[in-house]
């Protein structure tokens, strides 16, 4: 199209002949060589940078840890002062160290097939052909081709434009749709909403803006995890720990230890399980098997933290084409209201010819009305979401609009009763209408109606029926009329169906809007800014909301959303703001997300009040040896052997197991609430056991050692008991199995020598058990006790 093409404007939007007469008037685009040439100088839309980290610095991340120091450095004392066994905690760094390696590069991987998997094609005009290619395939000066849901790949100049209207609110965060004619630069990022066109590409690859959104999109991103946040606070706290205790349990074992090798050894035993090594890596690992497993159901979690806000979310907005119905609908029937059948046959033919891109309701239109009868188009209107209806102006053959009945009928119009009628069975209903004048789209002439069957998704109602059990509210929003969603979701069984709303009466206050979004469930006839503004009165409630959708007027709700969802087969610009992509297609698949993230939570939570338990009473006991100016309780070996039996092993078990229970907030006060007095009760009954069997003359140091490691074995499991409650079969077995495990080491003579263990006064250890069973009884009381005042305040606030 050229500059001088004449152009009317229709009520704020740009309309422009349709189509070109001849393919003349059409650039045919770079030919093959050029192509070859432009790609040979580098001049191609492929960035530098993949936006995720190489090989190297991959290692260098995992192995060179401040943690990875501190425990290699007590590994380089024990080997240099004691003996091999006591260094069996530096497998530690290679093991973490390993799996977070192995881990990174899997998700690199993982992270490529779906660029790839999420990669719109883009269409382009070769050798005066068009062809379908990778974005990362356009060259400078590249004719690229746009329609109604495209994202535009590289920053160009407008060389055609058919009613276009462009997205810029990824760019510019202005949500109004931009008129684009003739000669304006369009930018990477934004996406057409109507209309079409071309363009010629001036910026491509770094050049481009779209570098910037590649290089923030492509990272394998853990922010804003309420779970990262609170253990990266627990790792600095820890860190600050160390120091100083560790500088005073050096001083005590110099005084107490009979030899420099033992004072040495004795340090590093007291200082290693005040580490919680394994707790980011277990973090970790639950958070990316909850990652893979849903790629096996063909859903692609774009952030890890997905999972894990999904598991947290009330609220869930759903749109109703494309989620609760197919996307794909039936002509039902084409009932003539004014004048021939044929007549209005075929001006519906002709107003899905002038179409450039039909969507889904035009092409199942089109299925039940085939054939164009070649009317020649002078002037269109592009469908899109904000108008809701297209039309089209034909040489000798009037101006045609077909869109929504409540849109371009009156309610004084004596066809809109009937039109009401049908949209309360579930029916979707256009009106066919002859206008004077594009421009007087308000008074068309009601020719026929055209009645859409929507198809049901068989998936829906047991889905919905899952959230409900849950306690996550739905709220259906949809731009069609409030009465056909009301009818949709009322034989799916959502509350509130009963009483839809009409978005266009609802008020425009923040705070109103809010109340009438906590009391009604399902709204017709949203606007894509409507949507949006949804999401933030929820919000603004205090809900954590999650949004469904799969067309480009889904785009900034999504990306407003504390969770957006898209459809694998909705628009590339829905896509690219999601957080998760259905790429089946299957709604199915979101009861599975919301399992997953439940399950990566409650059981990383699990993890972590193990860890931390074993990090508060390694504080507290070598606070404690320090001030009594004992020799440390343990040697490394023991510190091992308890920590594998009591955290590492169930750990790692517990951070994979099925865990469906509700997802709650406040994860740090929590954690602290049973790690504190739990690593103080260890920490007292070892203690207490210790001190005892030292002042026993009777008794040397290995028996004394021996009883403490059963006395912190013993409370320690008893922390792990009530950390897997509520208690299955699965969870008891997992503790008996523990136990098992000390006693087949202690039963076996080798592997007692090898942890030199020696329970050679048995009236210690009976005094260990009981001490060990009373601290255990009062760390149960107190922790009841802490959830019986916890309940009471939250009645007392309530009131």
């Amino acid at each position: 199209m050229c500059a001088q093409c004449p152009i009317r404007r229709h009520h704020g939007y740009v309309d422009s002949i349709a189509r070109a007469e001849t393919q003349d008037t059409l650039s045919p685009g770079l030919t093959s060589a050029e192509v070859a040439e432009r790609i040979a100088r580098g001049e191609v839309n492929r960035t530098s940078k993949d936006g995720g980290r190489t090989f190297g610095q991959i290692l260098r991340a995992n192995l060179l840890t401040r943690f990875n120091a501190i425990v290699g450095a007590l590994f380089v004392l024990v080997m240099i002062f004691g003996a091999p066994q006591d260094g069996l905690f530096g497998l530690v760094i290679l093991v973490n160290s390993l799996i977070g390696i192995v881990q990174e590069l899997r998700a690199k991987q993982v992270l490529g097939r779906l660029a790839v998997l999420g990669q719109e094609p883009v269409r382009v005009r070769r050798d005066g052909a068009e062809t379908a290619i990778a974005p990362t395939d356009v060259v400078l000066g590249e004719v690229v081709l746009l329609g109604t849901g495209d994202r535009i790949p590289v920053d160009g100049v407008l060389d055609e434009a058919t009613a276009l209207e462009v997205d810029e609110s990824l760019l510019t965060g202005e949500s109004d749709p931009v008129v684009k004619v003739v000669g304006d630069t369009v930018k990477s990022g934004s996406f057409v909403v109507s209309g079409g066109g071309a363009f010629t590409a001036t910026a491509v690859g770094d050049g481009s803006y779209a570098a910037q959104l590649v290089q923030e999109a492509s990272r394998f991103s853990m922010a804003k995890s309420e779970l990262q946040t609170g253990i990266n606070k627990f790792l600095g706290y820890i860190t600050w720990l160390i120091l100083p205790v560790g500088v005073l349990l050096a001083i005590s074992q110099l005084n107490a230890a009979d030899s420099f090798a033992k004072a040495v050894v004795g340090s590093v035993a007291g200082v290693v399980p005040m580490i919680p090594e394994g707790l980011v890596l277990m973090t970790s690992i639950a958070f990316t098997v909850g990652v893979l497993r849903l790629g096996r159901r063909r859903t692609m979690v774009q952030e890890l933290p997905a999972v894990e806000v999904l598991a947290r979310v009330d609220v869930l907005c759903l749109d109703k084409t494309g989620t609760l119905t197919d996307a794909t609908m039936d002509l039902k029937e084409l009932r003539v209201l004014s004048g021939d059948e044929q007549g209005a046959r075929d001006a519906v033919g002709a107003l899905i010819a002038a179409e450039p891109r039909p969507n889904p309701t035009m092409q199942a239109i089109a299925r039940g009305v085939p054939g164009d009868p070649g009317w020649t188009v002078t002037d269109s209107v592009a469908f899109s979401s904000a108008r809701k209806w297209s039309g089209a102006s034909f040489a000798g053959q009037g101006s045609w609009v077909m869109g929504a009945a409540d849109v371009l009928l009156s309610t004084e119009d004596a066809h809109r009763a009937g039109a009401d009628e049908l949209a309360s069975q579930g029916l979707r209903v256009l009106v066919l209408g002859k206008v004077g004048d594009l421009n007087d789209f308000e008074h068309a002439e009601a020719v026929a109606l055209v009645v859409l069957a929507q198809r049901i998704r068989p998936e829906a109602e047991q889905t919905l029926r899952y959230f409900a059990e849950q306690g996550v509210a739905i709220k259906v929003i949809s731009g069609d009329n409030a009465a056909s969603v009301g009818a949709v979701a009322a034989g799916l069984g959502i509350p509130g169906a009963q009483d839809p709303v009409d978005a266009r009466t609802l008020p425009t206050d923040r705070a109103e809007l809010a109340e009438v979004m906590e009391t009604h469930s399902v709204f017709g006839r949203v606007s894509p800014q409507q949507k949006r503004e949804f999401v933030a009165a929820l919000q603004s409630k205090g809900h954590v909301v999650a949004m469904t959708g799969d067309g480009v007027n889904d785009v900034l709700a999504l990306k407003d959303a504390d969770l957006g969802v898209a459809m694998g087969s909705g628009s590339g610009a829905t896509r690219s703001v999601a957080k998760v992509v259905l790429m089946d297609d299957s709604f199915a698949s979101l009861p599975h997300v919301v399992a997953e993230g439940r399950r990566v939570l409650n059981n990383v939570e699990r993890v972590a009040n193990l860890f931390l338990t074993k990090t508060f009473y390694s504080v507290a006991l070598a606070l404690l040896i320090g001030v009594a100016g004992l020799p440390f309780p343990f040697l490394p070996r023991h510190v091992t052997l308890i920590g594998a039996l009591t955290i590492g092993i169930p750990g790692f078990l517990l951070a994979l197991a099925p865990n469906t229970e509700r997802a709650r907030p406040g994860f740090v006060p929590r954690v602290l609430r049973f790690a504190v007095p739990a690593g103080l009760a260890c920490a007292a009954a070892t203690f207490g056991s210790y001190w005892l069997a030292y002042n026993n003359p009777g008794s040397d140091l290995t028996a004394n050692q021996s009883t403490a490691t059963l006395a912190l074995f013993l409370t320690s499991l008893w922390a792990l008991a009530l950390v897997a409650r509520p208690w299955t079969w699965l969870r008891a077995g997992l503790v008996l199995l523990m136990v098992a495990g000390f006693a087949l080491v202690t039963a076996v003579p080798w592997s007692r020598d090898q942890f030199q263990l020696n329970f050679a006064n048995p009236g210690d250890d009976l005094v260990a058990l009981g001490i060990a069973v009373g601290m255990a009884a009062l760390l149960t009381l107190v922790l009841w006790l802490e959830r019986w005042l916890g309940r009471r305040s939250q009645v007392a606030s309530r009131v």
